[in-house]
């Protein structure tokens, strides 16, 4: 008799449990306020992404290099591997695609390259299914990636590592289609506010790249996740951000028509940039004619070539980014580190490596920049130009004319500086930098590379197929 009741109390305690589960689901994937629930979730678990993908990253760079950020050739003495000399910059890229490049290879795929496509073709074409491996393995492969050498950035991992987590949290919950993108788009959101310590940018990126539409309701979603993002990542590493740059004032009002002129050299200089990536990316195919897992090791060694006779190309480059802003270079290194890490990344995503552009091109655009400052400084003396400033503007102009996202560009700057001085250059020559790119070509950086599968997401999903080739990685 007391057997009966007790299992009869439990079966009242399973199903109250259960019908308890149910009411919760229906309000978290029904209701609006789920849906900011959900995106509480999604930015915590994005901040955390985001802080354990670093750590990650500087990790395996000290494992390799004894440094937390490798980045100056006068530190070879100091490596891990000091016996070899800077030989090791020829080593290190070769072990590294040993490593990640049968991973990718094995377990997802789809970590391959800078992954920001990957998100774009999830959203608008399989209602934003991401494979739940993808945030493990990428963030394993492009730390790696990018501790061995690869001159990639960690912001396109981050963007695809936070979506997958949205992803596979809706997906766990069998959320609508519409309701699993805008999770998707929470996650990216998320990363890059937690990464640059940007969350208005985190938004704006989310809208403009990921969704492409701008709509009340994602805009107040995709806050909250940000902003949660970004309070988890203070919470955990304090106020330190990945990029320190300096402050810079308009002198004269004369200043504005330079910072015009570079607004439309950065646009061609970041249409180049796509280009150059993927002509590169077409003579690795061309050449390569073993197995995909081994491809990035043997790539290596070309790579390791570039470090070896330029290693402030190592990684993602920061350190030398901000010694370039400071004025440490003269004009012509300034030059060949734009010609030199176009080609590193290019070669990077080539041989198969996993890692962004969104980094690279903000260094372009730097160095461009200063370059461009420095000149003018020369040639207009009376006006008292700070070439760092011309760097700043670069940096965002760059990356408009390589997106075509010019709302993003220039708020990643203005938040990375808290200068609000630099608002009206940083407008002018993120718009002209964007409007020229866009006459040369519709295609930015990231459809590009979908188009080149077959893939145009500007188009209805059954026009997608434009040409019976085999698609590309």
């Amino acid at each position: 008799m007391t057997k009966t009741v007790e299992e009869s109390s439990a079966s009242r305690w399973a199903e109250r449990a259960k019908r308890w589960a149910r009411l919760l689901h229906g309000w978290l994937t029904a209701t609006r306020p789920g849906l900011v629930g959900l995106a509480l979730i999604i930015g915590g678990g994005a901040g955390v992404g985001a802080v354990v993908f670093r750590y990650l990253i500087i990790g395996i760079t000290w494992l390799v290099t004894g440094r937390e950020d490798f980045s100056d050739a006068g530190r070879v003495a100091s490596t891990h591997l000091s016996a070899l000399g800077p030989w090791f910059l020829l080593l290190a890229p070769v072990v590294g695609g040993l490593v990640y490049g049968p991973l990718v290879h094995r377990f997802a795929p789809e970590a391959r390259g800078h992954g920001v496509p990957e998100v774009m073709v999830a959203v608008a074409r399989h209602g934003g299914r991401i494979p739940a491996r993808v945030a493990g393995v990428k963030a394993l492969a492009s730390a790696l990636c990018i501790g061995t050498g690869g001159s990639v950035g960690r912001e396109g991992p981050i963007v695809q590592i936070g979506s997958a987590l949205g992803s596979s949290i809706g997906q766990a919950l069998r959320v609508p289609a519409g309701r699993l993108t805008l999770m998707v788009a929470c996650g990216a959101a998320g990363g890059i506010s937690a990464t640059f310590n940007a969350p208005m940018a985190g938004v704006v990126f989310g809208l403009e790249i990921i969704l492409r539409a701008f709509a009340a309701q994602s805009f107040g979603v995709l806050v909250i996740s940000s902003v949660t993002a970004n309070v988890v990542a203070r919470l955990l590493v304090g106020d330190d951000t990945i990029l320190h740059l300096p402050h810079y004032t308009l002198g004269s009002s004369a200043e504005l028509l330079l910072y015009a002129a570079l607004g439309l050299l950065a646009g061609l200089l970041g249409w180049g940039f796509a280009r150059v990536l993927y002509a590169v990316e077409d003579a690795c195919d061309a050449i390569w004619r073993g197995p995909e897992w081994l491809r990035p090791a043997v790539g290596g060694i070309v790579l390791g070539g570039v470090l070896l006779a330029l290693p402030q190309l190592y990684g993602v480059g920061y350190p030398v980014l901000e010694e370039g802003l400071a004025g440490q270079y003269a004009v012509g290194f300034l030059l060949l580190l734009v010609v030199g890490k176009m080609l590193a990344t290019s070669l990077t995503i080539g041989i198969g490596g996993s890692g962004g552009v969104f980094a690279p091109s903000l260094f372009v655009g730097g160095m461009a920049g200063t370059a461009f400052g420095a000149l003018a400084a020369s040639l207009f003396p009376g006006l008292h130009l700070a070439p760092g400033a011309f760097g700043l503007v670069g940096m965002a102009a760059v990356f408009a004319g390589a997106a075509h996202a010019p709302i993003t560009a220039v708020l990643i700057v203005f938040e990375l500086t808290g200068d609000y001085d630099v608002i009206l250059p940083l407008m002018i020559a993120v718009v002209l930098a964007t409007g020229l790119s866009n006459l040369v070509s519709h295609q930015t950086i990231y459809t590009l590379k979908l188009l080149r599968r077959g893939i145009d997401i500007d188009t209805a999903p059954g026009d997608t197929v434009l040409s019976p080739t085999p698609p590309r990685r």
